[in-house]
C-alpha cells in the first residue's frame, strides 16, 4: 500500500506501482481532498488518514506499507496503531524539536484565501526548498509556480493546495522530541536523498535511533521527488531489497 505525499495524487505514483507490480499487488491510496475521495472535513487529523489507510489494508489484505513525505508521517502513525510486515517511508513529514519550517504557513493561507494560487505556490516552494532550484531569486519561484498553475496538471494542483494548510498544520501540531515513535515496532526502512533539504533528511537518524527495529539510508543523487517523479525504479528496488531481507517469502497481497 502506497500513501502519497502532499500535493500528490495516486496517479503520480503510477511508475512506482508499475515497478513493484511484478512482485507485489500494489494499492495506491487517493487521499482525502483528491479525486473521488471525500473531503478532509472539519475534524481532520493524521488519524483520519490512518483510519482510511487501515480500511484499505483490511479490504485488500496488504501487509507492506510505503509512505512518501506527508504520506510517510501517516505511515508512521499507522505503525503506532498496527504492526505491519514492513513499514517504509521516504522523507516522512516529521518535525522533531521544531525542525519543520513553519513561518511560511500564515502567508500561504492568506494568499490561498485570496485566490492567489500562483503566489501561494511560490511561497510554498521557496520556503520548503522542495523545488530543484536552490536559493534562486523570488521571481524564479514565481515563474515556476505560474507554470505549475497553468500546466497540464494546473487544475489538480490548485485543488490539492486546499489540503496543504491542514496537512502542514498536522506536521506542526505533532512536533515533538520524536520519542513517540519508539512505539512503532514494525520492521522499518527510512529513506532519504542527499539532494533533499536537511530538515527532511536530518530527522531520519533520530527516528531510526528511537524506533526499535528501524534503519535509515540516505541515497546518493536523489531528491524529495524520487518516489513519484525522478527515481521510482531506485525506490522500488530499495523496497524490494528491504522486504526480501526482513520478510522472506512475502509475495503479492
Amino acid at each position: 500500500m502506497v500513501i502519497p505525499g502532499n500535493n500528490r495524487r495516486a496517479h503520480h505514483y503510477e511508475a512506482l506501482a508499475q515497478e513493484l507490480s511484478g512482485t507485489y499487488g500494489v494499492h495506491v491510496i487517493e487521499r482525502r481532498g483528491r479525486g473521488l475521495s471525500g473531503p478532509q472535513g472539519p475534524a481532520y487529523s493524521v488519524e483520519t488518514e490512518v483510519d482510511d489507510a487501515l480500511a484499505v489494508m483490511d479490504h485488500t489484505g496488504a501487509r507492506l506499507v510505503f509512505g512518501h513525505s506527508y504520506g510517510g508521517l501517516v505511515a508512521l502513525h499507522l505503525g503506532l496503531r498496527r504492526r505491519v510486515s514492513a513499514l517504509m517511508a521516504y522523507e516522512p513529514g516529521v518535525s522533531i524539536d521544531g525542525s519543520f519550517p513553519a513561518r511560511w504557513l500564515p502567508s500561504f493561507n492568506r494568499l490561498l484565501a485570496e485566490g492567489r494560487h500562483a503566489a501561494a505556490m511560490a511561497t510554498f516552494l521557496k520556503a520548503t526548498r522542495l523545488a530543484p532550484i536552490g536559493d534562486a531569486p523570488a521571481p524564479v519561484f514565481h515563474a515556476l509556480a505560474f507554470l505549475l498553475m497553468r500546466g497540464a496538471e494546473g487544475r489538480d494542483a490548485r485543488a490539492m493546495m486546499a489540503t496543504t494548510p491542514a496537512e502542514a498544520g498536522e506536521i506542526i501540531r505533532l512536533d515533538s522530541d520524536g520519542t513517540r515513535y519508539a512505539n512503532v515496532d514494525s520492521p522499518a526502512l527510512l529513506l532519504g536523498g542527499d539532494r533533499s533539504p536537511g530538515y527532511l533528511t536530518g530527522v531520519l537518524a533520530r527516528l531510526a535511533h528511537v524506533m526499535p527495529d528501524a534503519r535509515h539510508e540516505i541515497v546518493a543523487g536523489l531528491d524529495h521527488n524520487a518516489p513519484d517523479l525522478n527515481a521510482p525504479g531506485v525506490i522500488a528496488e530499495q523496497i524490494r531489497a528491504f522486504v526480501r531481507s526482513r520478510v522472506p517469502g512475502e509475495q503479492s497481497h
